[in-house]
C-alpha cells in the first residue's frame, strides 16, 4: 500500500489550505521519507529545549538592560532564524539514541520510560549499547546545543551592530539610543560564550573561531561583489532591475563593458570555483550555482557548527553535515533572498535571486531560474538527509520548499 499511500500524501502535500508543517510531512513521505511520529515529537522536544535556551540567555540581557537604564524590569527581544540547524542536530542525536536504546529507557531524560509503548517496544538495538552512555552522548550534545546557539545569536548580533542595524533589538519600552541596547545585548552573549567554552576542550573553541574567520573572509569580499554588481546593471535586461544604477549599488565601477560585466557576474559570482573544494560535496554538487558563495556566506558557519559537535564527541556524518548545509543555502535563497529581492535591488545586494535578474533576458526567465536553484538545492538537501537516515532533516527540506512564496518574484 506505499505506492497508493505516497500518491495520496503528495496530493496532500499540495494542498495550500493546509498548515506548512502538515504539507511538509506530507511531502517527505510522499518522496520516499520515512514517516515517524516519535522522530515529529522528538523535533517539537527540542524545539522547546533551544527555545529555553534563547529565553535564559536574553533573561540574562534583560538584567543589564535593567541596570543600564534604570527600570525595574525589561522585556527583550531579537528576532532570529539561526538555530534551525542546531534543532535538526539535536534531534537527531536524540533519535539515533532513542534508536540504540533497549525499551523502556528514555536516553533523552536518563529516567526508565514510564508510557506502556516505550516499555513494551521490541526494536532491534545495538548489542553493544550502553543506555548510560547514550544518556551521556545526549547531555553532551544538549550542553553543545547551547554553546552554539548562544554563540550564533552572539555573532549575529555582531554584525548587525557592524551594519548599523539596529531594528531587530526590541525592547518594551521607549527608547532613542537603540545601539546601546544592541551593544550590551551583544556584550553579554558574548561574555556567556567564552564562560560556556570553559567548559569545552580547545579544539571546539578552534572550530568555532575557524569558521568565524572564513566567515569573516567571505563578508571582506562585499565590496568586490559591490563592484561586480555596480557593472552588471548597465547590461541588465530584465524589467525588474531596469531602473538600477551603477549609483544605487554604492560600489567602485570597475569599468567593464556590458558583456564583460556579466560573464565577470556568472564567473565570480554564479559559478565560481572552490580553489580548494570542501571535501563535504559529492562531485555533482560541486556544480551547484552560487556553491562557492553561498558556501562561504552561510555554509561555513553551519560546518563550523558541526565540527564543534564532533570535536565535543558527537559522530555526525559527512551526509548528514551536507543535508544541513544545502539545506540551509537553499533556505537563504528561498526563503530571505526572495522576500528581500525588493530591498536588496534598491540597496545595491547581491544575492543569487538579484544575480539572477541581472543575468536572465526576462523577469520571467529569472524567477524561474531562481526556482530552479532552489530545487537543485533542496533536491541535493532531501537525498542527503535520506542517506544519513535523518528524516526530522528530510521534514524540515519539505518545510522550507512550502514555506517559500515565489509569487513574491516579479514575472
Amino acid at each position: 500500500m506505499s505506492g497508493p499511500l505516497r500518491g495520496i500524501a503528495d496530493r496532500l502535500a499540495g494542498v495550500d489550505a493546509l498548515p506548512t508543517p502538515a504539507r511538509a510531512v506530507f511531502s517527505h513521505y510522499a518522496a520516499g521519507g520515512s514517516l515517524e511520529l516519535r522522530a515529529i515529537r522528538l523535533q517539537r522536544r527540542v524545539e522547546a529545549e533551544v527555545e529555553a535556551i534563547i529565553e535564559d540567555a536574553y533573561a540574562d540581557v534583560e538584567a543589564a538592560l535593567a541596570d543600564e537604564f534604570g527600570r525595574e524590569s525589561v522585556e527583550f527581544d531579537y528576532d532570529t532564524k539561526l538555530t534551525l540547524p542546531v534543532e535538526l542536530t539535536l534531534a537527531h542525536v536524540y533519535r539515533r539514541a532513542s534508536a540504540a536504546t533497549p525499551p523502556g529507557v528514555d536516553p533523552i531524560s536518563g529516567r526508565r520510560a514510564t508510557d506502556p509503548i516505550s516499555r513494551l517496544r521490541r526494536r532491534r538495538s545495538a548489542a553493544d549499547a550502553d543506555p548510560a552512555d547514550l544518556v551521556r552522548e545526549t547531555r553532551r550534545a544538549r550542553e553543545v546545543a547551547e554553546l552554539v546557539v548562544v554563540a550564533l545569536l552572539d555573532g549575529d548580533m555582531r554584525d548587525a551592530i557592524n551594519d548599523e542595524e539596529y531594528g531587530d533589538f526590541a525592547v518594551d519600552f521607549a527608547v532613542e539610543d537603540r545601539a546601546r541596547v544592541a551593544e550590551i545585548a551583544q556584550e553579554v552573549l558574548q561574555a556567556a560564550v567564552q564562560e560556556q567554552f570553559a567548559a569545552f576542550d580547545d579544539a571546539v573553541r578552534a572550530s568555532y573561531d575557524d569558521a568565524v574567520e572564513r566567515s569573516e573572509a567571505h563578508q571582506d569580499r562585499d565590496p568586490h561583489f559591490r563592484e561586480l554588481m555596480a557593472d552588471a546593471v548597465a547590461a541588465a535586461e530584465a524589467d525588474a532591475v531596469a531602473d538600477v544604477t551603477a549609483a544605487d549599488v554604492d560600489g567602485e565601477n570597475g569599468n567593464r563593458d556590458p558583456e564583460t560585466a556579466r560573464e565577470a557576474l556568472r564567473a565570480e559570482y554564479k559559478h565560481a570555483a572552490f580553489d580548494e573544494p570542501p571535501a563535504l560535496f559529492e562531485t555533482a554538487e560541486l556544480d551547484l550555482p552560487y556553491l562557492r558563495t553561498q558556501y562561504g556566506r552561510v555554509g561555513v558557519i553551519y560546518h563550523g557548527m558541526v565540527e564543534m559537535f564532533r570535536e565535543a564527541g558527537i559522530e555526525l556524518s559527512p551526509e548528514f553535515e551536507r543535508a544541513v548545509v544545502l539545506s540551509i543555502v537553499g533556505a537563504q535563497i528561498w526563503l530571505d533572498d526572495v522576500d528581500d529581492f525588493a530591498a536588496d535591488v534598491r540597496e545595491g545586494q547581491l544575492t543569487p535571486v538579484t544575480a539572477e535578474y541581472l543575468l536572465a533576458e526576462s523577469d520571467a526567465a529569472a524567477a524561474d531560474a531562481v526556482v530552479s536553484i532552489t530545487e537543485s538545492y533542496l533536491d541535493a538537501a532531501r537525498d542527503a538527509a535520506d542517506a544519513s537516515d535523518a528524516p526530522i532533516t528530510g521534514i524540515a527540506v519539505e518545510y522550507i520548499r512550502h514555506d517559500g512564496d515565489p509569487e513574491k518574484l516579479p514575472r
